[in-house]
């Protein structure tokens, strides 16, 4: 996506979350009034726009980047970054990792496999 003549780079990804609809809602409220310092995280890594979806318990997120941007350095900064840490440990509550997901690993970056433009 082109903004302002500025190149953007959009990254999807899944993950679920516990089949449990008390921690569902939980998780849906607290994305509902997100910590300022998370969303200055996502600022400052360059994220120009992040959206989560959800159905039943799998979620979708769709993370467009400027042209700073990169998966690696978002990563560098949120790993030092302890109100980050604090954020992702208590999500971690909600969250369940994809079925054949690597040990430990959380949002699962997606392949686009179909694209429609009608231009």
């Amino acid at each position: 996506m082109d903004y302002q003549g500025e190149q953007h780079n959009i990254f999807c990804f899944a993950l679920d979350l516990k089949n449990d609809p008390e921690g569902i809602e939980a998780y849906v409220e607290y994305h509902k009034k997100v910590w300022p310092e998370i969303l200055d995280s996502l600022k400052e890594a360059g994220v120009v726009r992040a959206e989560i979806y959800h159905v039943f318990n799998r979620l979708f997120l769709i993370l467009e980047g400027d042209g700073s941007f990169s998966l690696d350095r978002k990563a560098a900064m949120d790993a030092c970054n302890p109100k980050v840490q604090e954020w992702e440990k208590l999500m971690w509550n909600y969250q369940q990792a994809l079925p054949n997901s690597p040990k430990g690993a959380k949002w699962m970056l997606m392949d686009k496999i179909f694209e429609f433009k009608n231009n």
